[in-house]
């Protein structure tokens, strides 16, 4: 397995745009993502009851169709509680992203995020549509450029791409996500969209998105909210020209652990670039009975505002993630505890059995002050464990949310 630049249109058959269309007022607001050929499409989406036009148009064709084409995204308007009329614009911008392209409007996947509770601007979308496809282009600039355009809050674009062999045949994957707020997924990111040039049938491509994103973007957290825009989108036009993965054979295992290096890698991006954050942290629950128990503990550190305001201020304050660990609803001895911290600066045990280690007060702040930072919790009862990934909470955040549709 091999990294290699680019995104969404590293594998074969994909191109991309990113284009500003007037829908903000002066940042990129419309990308697009279109395979030469017909692909496989599989997704995953919003528990929130509240579900945003796209949401409900992408989950109807991939049930219906399993196949699609191209997507077609905008940021600045989330497109969510708009009743008929969004729903009817949501159409329109399908169709016309679908007209440009000579396909069908249910081969064309749409997402949107931004302010709730406004109208697309249809003309906008119209002639952004015309824009985007005049605009497409197969290289990694052009892909940048989609990814780009689908940034709200976000400080840089995310994307990650890489390339494997199955039996001697080069396959790659690329992928673009957007997110720094209203984060908290429990099905997958705020806006990603996949790529792979893989042949593989449709039903494994489902199970393999949907398994995959229990352990990579169920497990980040900005501010425990989920969006109402949630989506989670992968082609596979199989132009690698492998044989079709049709079973759960070797071949199945080696894309599935490509697939989740970059689910991983972007999910990893998007926690660490939330609003106002300045690190990423990472949190470690090991020793666990179950799985499930090491996910609920973890999550529950990463998402505890005093714990992530102590990381913000570099201050060891362990005894925030053990308060965290105990309200989180799954038992645990708290007299068998370790904590560690680590850093590029070093590791450290903070915490044995429970009790308070004699450490440096001085190291541990010097491994808090960098740019990534990971606390490890062994529980000592088991061999599970779960990683979780979240950021530290600033003042900048609530500078942010708080003019956010100015």
């Amino acid at each position: 397995m091999e990294i290699i630049s680019g995104g969404v249109t590293a594998p074969k058959g994909y191109k991309a745009a990113g284009i500003y269309a007037g829908i903000k007022k002066k940042k990129k607001d419309m990308a697009l993502v279109y395979s030469v050929v017909p692909a496989k499409a599989a997704g995953t989406f919003t528990t929130n009851l509240v579900k945003a036009a796209p949401v409900i148009w992408d989950r109807k064709i991939i049930q219906e169709y399993g196949m699609a084409q191209a997507v077609v995204l905008n940021s600045g308007v989330a497109n969510a509680c708009t009743g008929a009329l969004g729903t009817e614009n949501n159409e329109k911008m399908a169709a016309f992203m679908a007209s440009e392209l000579g396909l069908k409007k249910e081969a064309v996947l749409t997402a949107s995020t931004g302010v709730i509770g406004r109208q697309l601007p249809i003309e906008a979308i119209a002639e952004g549509c015309k824009l985007l496809k005049q605009e497409l282009g197969e290289d990694k600039e052009h892909a940048g450029l989609a990814a780009e355009a689908i940034m709200t809050t976000d400080t840089f674009a995310k994307q990650y791409a890489i390339s494997f062999e199955l039996n001697g045949i080069p396959v790659t994957i690329g992928g673009m996500s957007k997110g720094s707020g209203m984060i908290h997924p429990n099905m997958a990111t705020m806006l990603g969209v996949i790529t792979t040039d893989l042949a593989i049938s449709k039903e494994l491509l489902i199970e393999a998105i949907r398994e995959d994103v229990k352990d990579s973007f169920n497990m980040i957290s900005v501010d425990r909210d989920t969006s109402t825009n949630d989506s989670l989108l992968i082609l596979a036009n199989g132009m690698a020209g492998n044989e079709e993965i049709t079973e759960k054979n070797e071949a199945y295992e080696i894309f599935v652990k490509a697939l989740h290096t970059i689910t991983t890698e972007l999910a990893k991006m998007m926690a660490s670039d939330g609003e106002g954050a300045t690190k990423l942290f990472e949190c470690r629950v090991t020793g666990a009975d179950t799985k499930e128990q090491a996910v609920i503990l973890s999550k529950s550190i990463i998402t505890s505002n005093l714990v992530k305001t102590a990381i913000y201020g570099n201050d060891a304050n362990w005894g925030r993630i053990l308060c965290a660990m105990g309200y989180a609803g799954a038992s645990f001895d708290p007299d068998k505890v370790d904590l560690y911290i680590e850093s590029c600066a070093g590791s450290l045990k903070l915490v044995e059995n429970g009790m308070a280690m004699d450490y440096s007060e001085e190291m541990a702040t010097e491994i808090l002050k960098q740019k990534e930072v990971s606390a490890i919790a062994d529980i000592k009862s088991g061999n599970c464990m779960a990683t979780a990934w979240g950021c530290d909470l600033t003042d900048k955040y609530v500078y942010i949310n708080a003019d956010y549709r100015s």
